[in-house]
């Protein structure tokens, strides 16, 4: 029997309250949809914040060389060419729009001596692109759009998570989760959905994402019908914190290495002239991860496995005003003043390229009413993301999300039905761990999958390796059956650490079949075992989708690029 639950219903609901989902919610309101907001936690602490170098726009106020098609360019080669192009078509020739529009709604960007809005370089961008407000630019964004939507009618549910997507038929038709102050469960009915939930970084012991970020979107869109992509490509930002051990992996913004920020070994040499010459420490990201990970393997790491960061040798009030964050962070949490001494850094998990599929044009998923905006979607950043892309990122497909949203939700006169059978299966795999007696432990479950991620699906990879997680995981899905927990349903941390894990054993499977799939070493990927390029399967992206109730991975051939399209990047090789 079904247990009582509350209702609400909206023309449009996201799943999300970072830039993505409080820029579609700005732009569906505006379109005269009712729209609802739910985010696991409180309105403002989105993971958006952690982008903090700048968001990426050829607005050529510092380079006035820079526009739409050499940024466009520089995001195709970054994602070694397996982006969806039209995803990358629309993103670059949007931002510039999309930071003007921040910056009339109140956001208060670095200027030049002129007065336009400053731009910084960062790793593998042609052109010093990065739109920035020192080194809290994912707070500011936030802020801006936080201001904005409040004021557009939208209703936001605070700390409730969703759990399970509804459906009506193939079409999309409601979600259902529980708020965490009582542990009330919640329906709401929509025409319908855009999944604005982040990425899923958790899995990873070592990773800059906060708590939030389990997968649950990409694991709802999955058991729904959606097909993912990509979901091999996982970022390892190429410094994090390394000391002391309670702030591992904490973001060092890419921001340091933008203003001048020189990597060092153990010997005091410059290292990345080995590996990048031209670009040196403004080399991608996949390059520069590699490069501290040989480093440290090759015996010339810092005393706490990592490398040195310095940008110690630039005058202290240079390093205070334009990193202020990170001067802040490396001095209360490490007692380390980075005016005066280097920091040490390592890669860390950092963001997924993989993620939801959608199509370009409108942000929709392969189920009908169901949409994706975000690091929950996939197509943009290929093979491996460019820095600052993010943040433009979310508010340019967020628009496009929200306005899609919209104009599908007009065209439905009434809520889709829901049948009692999908929300009573639900409400039982929600309740059986304060049921069972299997005594297992869902922060031992998570810890063992971080484990697991680690060993065998990190910064480099084999086949054999990835069987053997794979092995693992299968074992720990049916530990994962026995959780068992104690207490009430009042701000239970343990509940919702339960069915984290069950999202989180979803999306690690799906990282690790298509790591399997893709045997060739292509930006974020490393395959020791495949080391090289192999000119054959740029020509695809790995989708995975759940047939018959189990995983399964296809090549899916990338569409041709339009010849103007490919001009662009022969012109800007």
């Amino acid at each position: 029997m079904a247990v009582d639950y509350e209702i609400h219903d909206h023309d449009v609901l996201i799943i999300g309250a970072g830039g993505a989902g409080l820029r579609a919610a700005i732009q569906a309101s505006n379109a005269g949809a009712s729209v609802g907001v739910v985010t696991k936690s409180l309105l403002g602490k989105a993971h958006t914040v952690m982008a903090e170098g700048g968001m990426a726009a050829s607005l050529g106020n510092v380079d006035p060389a820079d526009n739409w098609k050499v940024h466009f360019a520089d995001t195709m080669r970054s994602g070694k060419m397996i982006n969806n192009w039209r995803m990358v078509e629309l993103f670059a020739k949007d931002a510039p729009n999309q930071v003007y529009q921040l910056e009339r709604w109140g956001a208060l960007f670095d200027r030049t001596p002129e007065g336009k809005i400053m731009q910084r370089p960062f790793g593998a961008h042609t052109y010093r692109r990065l739109a920035h407000v020192g080194d809290r630019t994912g707070l500011e964004l936030i802020r801006t759009l936080e201001d904005r939507s409040i004021h557009t009618g939208a209703t936001v549910y605070m700390e409730c998570i969703v759990t399970r997507l509804l459906k009506d038929g193939d079409h999309i038709a409601g979600a259902f989760g529980y708020f965490r102050d009582d542990g009330r469960f919640v329906l709401f009915r929509a025409k319908a959905i855009i999944l604005a939930s982040g990425g899923w970084g958790r899995m990873y012991k070592v990773t800059s994402n906060s708590w939030e970020c389990t997968g649950d979107g990409v694991a709802m869109a999955y058991e729904a019908g959606a097909e993912l992509r990509d979901t091999e490509m996982v970022q390892f930002h190429p410094t994090g914190m390394v000391w002391p051990p309670g702030v591992r992996g904490i973001l060092v913004t890419e921001g340091v290495r933008g203003e001048g920020g020189l990597l060092k070994n153990s010997l005091g040499e410059r290292f990345m002239e080995k590996y990048d010459p031209k670009k040196m420490e403004l080399s991608s990201r996949d390059v520069v991860a590699r490069s501290i990970y040989r480093e440290v393997q090759e015996g010339r790491g810092s005393p706490h496995g990592g490398a040195f960061l310095d940008i110690s040798y630039k005058p202290a009030d240079f390093i205070r005003t334009k990193l202020p964050s990170m001067y802040e962070q490396f001095k209360v949490l490490a007692d380390i003043d980075i005016t005066k001494e280097p920091m040490q850094v390592a890669p860390t998990v950092h963001y997924a390229m993989g993620g939801v599929d959608v199509d370009g044009d409108t942000a929709a998923t392969t189920v009908p009413g169901l949409y994706a905006a975000g690091e929950v979607a996939s197509g943009l950043h290929g093979a491996n993301r460019l820095g600052g892309n993010s943040l433009s990122d979310l508010v340019v497909f967020g628009t496009i999300a929200g306005q899609c949203a919209a104009d599908h939700a007009r065209g439905i006169a009434s809520f889709p039905g829901i049948d009692d059978a999908q929300i009573r299966d639900e409400q039982e795999i929600l309740l059986r761990p304060f049921e069972s007696g299997g005594g297992e432990n869902p922060y031992l479950i998570h810890q063992d999958l971080q484990d697991i991620m680690a060993d065998h699906a990190g910064i480099s990879r084999t086949g054999p390796g990835l069987e053997e997680g794979l092995a693992k995981l299968a074992a720990l899905r049916e530990r994962a059956c026995r959780i068992s927990i104690k207490g009430s349903r009042i701000f239970n941390p343990a509940w919702s650490m339960a069915r984290d894990d069950l999202f989180m054993l979803t999306v690690a499977e799906a990282v690790i079949r298509a790591a399997l799939a893709r045997t060739e070493s292509r930006g974020a990927h490393w395959r020791l075992d495949y080391p090289e390029l192999d000119p054959e399967q740029g020509k695809v992206n790995y989708m995975v989708c759940k047939a018959d109730g189990c995983m399964e991975v296809h090549a899916a051939p990338i569409p041709p690029m339009p010849p103007e399209l490919q001009e662009v990047i022969e012109e800007t090789s």
